[in-house]
């Protein structure tokens, strides 16, 4: 963290004139430097996104404008399952933020240094509001989709160099258009989620230029009788979206290095260190994993039938871990769910709720993987800050990511480098590989 200090803000503003008072804060080097990790993680995400049906559909309907690149590309970003995540917002800041600000970067020839600072603002919105909503909303909200939209705004609010009574309704205007239902993880065919960031990543966009132009917005569109809080989120903490430690909170969000559910990852990391200790395929008996509640509702799915499926399995990813290491993109393809290997471990794993990492959820993101007497547990799922991911593991994701979007060696090379150092020319070289 930084370490500044947030700028003081009277008490009779709104929640959105109160967050645009603190989004005013400055941003130093240390926060750029750590931007540049997750612009790196974004952009490999988005360019293996490229090459899945969900991105080739979104690229072939792109039309030309900032508006309609920030919705294709605010799509691209999710479709792997691989994107940043903030454990205790319970969404990915990256999918909606990073493409909004890139697209109106491309069009105003905007700075790396200015791209940077408003991504590091759209963070700390979108993660204020997710850390607000609570486990009510949760239950039914997609909190990518409906949080997103307010972080897209005030990255682009940061471009267009808003004053905070403009990006106050910048805010308002974005929180008006959020939406993103969990039902569509009902049905494996169903798109739905990377609408949901691609909606939010055009409607911030779509807010901040509108509020530029004049545009206003309800100002007590949260904590209003008829506003967000009250129409969205039973139990929620309103006061949350203001409150807390000063330093941007982009530093406490979560790097993914397995192609499955944040849900999931805990227990990768288990079953891996199980496996440096023993062999399952020489033995039978259970596999039991241990886990908290919401890993159980999200991902207890013992006979995927899809990749998506697959993404949000336990049992899948134990299966890949225990015979096969650590988990790849090829690892939850249909060919990977076919496998007879794979489907006669997904029978051996069985699964349950854990009191303890319960408890520790959503501070903590935790689970334990047992056979044959031996437990393995992780109180922490690799990537998060307390189990941080080192600068080579990102590196060799990305290329992994940049490879399955099919880009030659230097094109990646390139795109890494200027992504790493935030290069005046990056905006551009994003747009050429994304077009």
């Amino acid at each position: 963290m930084s370490g500044q200090t947030f700028p003081d803000f009277q008490a009779s503003l709104t929640l959105v004139e109160a967050l645009a008072g603190l989004l005013d804060a400055p941003v130093g080097e240390e926060d750029r430097a750590r931007t540049c990790l997750h612009l790196l993680d974004w952009v490999g995400c988005a360019v293996a996104g490229r090459a899945e049906v969900a991105g080739r559909i979104l690229l072939s309907q792109m039309e030309a404008g900032a508006g309609a690149r920030a919705f294709a590309w605010g799509g691209l970003g999710n479709i792997l399952e691989m994107d940043d995540v903030d454990k205790r917002a319970l969404l990915h800041p990256g999918p909606s933020i990073i493409p909004a600000a890139l697209s109106l970067a491309i069009e105003k020839n905007l700075s790396g240094g200015a791209l940077l600072d408003a991504i590091v603002r759209g963070y700390e919105a979108t993660i204020r509001l997710g850390r607000a909503v609570g486990p009510g909303h949760y239950a039914l909200w997609h909190n990518t989709g409906t949080c997103g939209a307010i972080g897209a705004a005030a990255a682009c609010a940061s471009l267009l160099g808003l004053d905070r009574a403009t990006t106050a309704h910048a805010l308002a205007l974005a929180v008006s258009q959020s939406a993103g239902l969990w039902q569509t993880r009902h049905e494996p065919a169903s798109m739905g989620k990377q609408l949901h960031t691609a909606v939010s990543a055009r409607a911030g966009l779509d807010a901040a230029r509108l509020a530029a132009a004049g545009f206003k917005g309800p100002l007590t569109i949260l904590e209003g009788p008829q506003g967000f809080f009250a129409a969205m989120c039973p139990g929620a903490d309103p006061a949350a979206v203001i409150a807390g430690d000063a330093g941007w909170r982009i530093h406490d969000v979560s790097f993914k290095p397995w192609p499955a559910c944040r849900h999931a990852h805990a227990t990768i990391d288990a079953a891996l260190a199980l496996r440096e200790r023993m062999d399952v395929l020489d033995k039978d008996g259970d596999i039991l994993v241990e886990t908290y509640r919401d890993a159980l509702t999200f991902c207890d799915k013992p006979e995927p039938g899809t990749v998506i499926e697959a993404k949000f399995s336990l049992q899948h990813s134990v299966a890949v871990v225990m015979a096969r290491g650590r988990p790849k993109l090829e690892d939850f393809s249909l060919e990977a769910v076919a496998d007879p290997v794979l489907a006669a471990l997904r029978k051996r794993v069985k699964v349950g709720q854990n009191r303890t990492f319960q408890d520790n959820y959503p501070s903590r993101f935790g689970a334990s993987v047992t056979f044959a007497g031996q437990t393995e547990k992780v109180p922490d799922a690799l990537g998060d800050p307390e189990n941080p991911v080192g600068l080579d593991q990102l590196r060799d994701k990305a290329r992994a990511l940049f490879v399955a979007g099919g880009l030659g060696e230097d094109e990646a090379e390139a795109l890494r480098v200027a992504a790493e150092t935030a290069s005046p020319g990056l905006a551009g070289l994003i747009g050429k590989v994304l077009s």
